[in-house]
């Protein structure tokens, strides 16, 4: 086990759930205007992308995400052993992180949100949020563009807040630490598992994506 690539998965997965959790909270506290709420929420989420795959990307690859660790699995870039620790650092750090964000404001360490989402509309949503996630970053890859990551991840991430109705979870740990926390980022118990399929769904679309339009399709055409 490679303890420096394991703890920079957790630490990152942390990070970002504490600012999507604890700046939500904030959002909250400082206006009763939803938009405005949303855009400080979406503004910390994207700045907080850019800072950990900056910085972390040279050590564990700044996933953040189970998806794009079994994606990078899949493609026989990592072994199942270190893919499944990865995942294991991701829901660690994603639930500490949640913790962190409620003791911050005050909160007790864990309490389940009662806050249902629910809808064809929002399951769309995380299937089109993950399917963009995906893509950009395979096809950067792909492009040999991944310094300029971390600035399309955030770009997307900040931009999908606004476009979708599901304000773009895409990413299985952060749903799953979301639902312990009972504030305006949190998302009830029950509608975890739905959000959670559409991703997978939303991950396979945006792999297929992001294969059609690879270079290597293209030369063997």
């Amino acid at each position: 086990m490679n303890i420096r690539q394991a703890g920079a998965e957790l630490l990152g997965s942390a990070v970002l759930v504490m600012t999507v959790i604890g700046s939500g909270e904030m959002a909250q506290n400082l206006s009763q205007d939803t938009a405005v709420q949303l855009l400080i929420n979406s503004l910390c989420t994207a700045a907080i992308l850019y800072l950990l795959i900056t910085l972390l990307a040279d050590i564990s690859g700044a996933h953040f995400n189970p998806l794009v660790t079994l994606i990078i699995a899949y493609k026989r870039e990592m072994s199942l052993g270190q893919s499944l620790q990865f995942i294991f650092a991701q829901f660690l750090g994603a639930l500490t992180g949640a913790g962190l964000a409620n003791l911050l404001f005050e909160l007790p360490l864990f309490t389940a949100s009662t806050h249902l989402r629910t809808g064809s509309h929002l399951f769309l949503s995380e299937i089109i949020a993950t399917a963009g996630l995906i893509f950009t970053i395979f096809i950067a890859i792909d492009q040999k563009r991944e310094k300029k990551i971390p600035v399309l991840v955030a770009c997307w991430i900040g931009a999908a807040y606004f476009f979708t109705s599901s304000t773009s979870f895409a990413n299985p740990a952060v749903t799953f630490a979301r639902g312990w926390s009972n504030t305006f980022a949190g998302i009830a118990p029950e509608s975890i598992t739905p959000f959670i399929a559409a991703q997978f769904v939303g991950a396979i679309l945006g792999l297929v994506l992001s294969q059609s339009f690879s270079s290597k399709g293209k030369s063997k055409k």
